[in-house]
Order: structure tokens, then sequence, then C-alpha cells
């Protein structure tokens, strides 16, 4: 069994990570290959991943040719503006990215969840700076026993701890459980979750007035994302705003 890094400190701390390390060596998130180095990204790993940096719509945060501060606006957006007010992604989501993204859905494997918070909470640097509240996309209760996590509610714990902003874990609930969005069109994933979120009415006084972050695991079309920002702007949150760990980018993409 691994030793409890936070029962330990100074010297005894490092002597113990570096024994752990020897004994079972890291385990790349991206490649899954051990002994790459002490990390959850093996140094041979990280040219693989694309970060998304600047310049990039300022509403749907997808990558930008040109840089027009708070006025770059991607064609999708300008057609049809999404409902929250910004959204930003840590990665693009493709062959690198998707390794992490599904063993931590679905196999719940956490051990690269502070790297994954410390990228997000870079990411979404300027929303952070002003938010009062993060809050992850629920999983229906079915969904959530079959499972036994939350991927979202853990990445949002993540950017907490890197930001210092406050997670609440119970402010919306998915009070229809729907099919998997995987594999649908835009349109049939609207309609997949129109109406699939609440705010729980006890913790209606939590969002009035305040500015949330919205944290989730991959933006896609943005269905669920939009379906859960109606639900929060509904209960009288001041503003929403988007935060994932990667999205998906590519030349036909439309946000809404």
């Amino acid at each position: 069994m691994k030793p409890d890094m936070n029962q330990l400190h100074g010297p005894a701390k490092r002597a113990a990570a570096a024994l752990s390390e020897w004994i079972w060596p890291s385990r790349s998130i991206v490649s899954g290959e051990r002994g790459g180095g002490v990390g959850a990204v093996a140094p041979s790993d990280w040219a693989a991943l694309v970060f998304i940096d600047e310049p990039l719509c300022n509403l749907c945060g997808r990558p930008q040719d040109i840089d027009l501060g708070e006025q770059t606006v991607c064609p999708a957006c300008t057609a049809r503006p999404p409902r929250w007010k910004r959204a930003r992604a840590a990665l693009v989501y493709d062959d690198a990215s998707r390794r992490p993204v599904l063993d931590l859905k679905r196999a719940g494997r956490r051990d690269g969840l502070t790297a994954m918070g410390g990228w997000m909470a870079r990411a979404g640097r300027p929303l952070l700076a002003e938010a009062d509240l993060l809050v992850p996309v629920p999983l229906h209760y079915r969904r959530l026993v079959t499972r036994g996590h939350n991927q979202s509610g853990w990445l949002a714990a993540a950017v907490s701890r890197a930001s210092g902003v406050p997670a609440r874990m119970d402010i919306l609930r998915r009070i229809r459980s729907t099919p998997s969005q995987a594999g649908l069109a835009a349109r049939a994933r609207r309609r997949n979750v129109e109406g699939a979120f609440d705010v729980r009415r006890s913790r209606t006084k939590l969002v009035d007035g305040q500015r949330i972050v919205l944290v989730d695991d991959v933006l896609t079309t943005g269905a669920t994302l939009t379906a859960c920002t109606r639900a929060l702007t509904k209960a009288g949150a001041a503003s929403v705003d988007v935060l994932v760990l990667a999205r998906v980018v590519r030349a036909e993409d439309v946000t809404i």
C-alpha cells in the first residue's frame, strides 16, 4: 500500500515519495507507460498534448487564427451566441487527450487530477478571477450509482484546489435520465438534454446573484452545458461561464 503523503512532512515526505516512485513507478495518463518520470505525464508524451492558447473565440473558447482581443468571436458564435458568457478549455480533444479523459470518466483514474486541475485553472484564469462558485455538471443518480463517481465533480474539486474558488457539488441535479450523447448530432443532443437539469430548491439562495463557473470534462456541441446554463440562469445566477478539460475542435465545428 502506498504511504499517505498527506500525513508526512519535509524530508520524510520526500523520502516516501521517492520510495513510492521506485516501487510504484508513475504511469503516464497519456500513453499509459510506466517509468517515464515522476508526474502524471511522461516527458515524451508532453508534445502529443495540444493545449489551447490565445487567440481564441471569447464566447466558446475555440482556437482562432486572428486575435482581436475581447472582440474575437468565431463565425458559429456570431451566428448563434451561446447561452453562457464565456467558455474555456485546457486541451484540444484528440487522440492524445482522449485517453486521460476516458480513463477519468470510465475507469475512475484519479492520479492525473492535480495536473488536470492546474491545466484548467490556467486556461480559465480570467473566468476564475471573477467567479464566486464552481458547479460541476451532474449525473443522474442512476448513472452515478452505476459508475460510482462523477468525473466533472472530481475536476471541479481539482480546479477549486488549484484556484481557491469554492466548489459545490449539490447545486445542479439531473432530473431526467437521458441516453448517452455519444454519436448524436448537435440537434439531437439539444433535444436529448432539454429540460434535463434544474437547481435544487434548497440551493437556490446559493446561486442567486452569483457568478458561476460550470465545470465539465469535454465540450462537444455544448448541448449539455447549455441546458445547465439555462437552469442556473433561471435560478438567478448573475452570470455563467464554462470551463472544461478538453473541447472538440474541427473545421465545421458549431458550438451551440
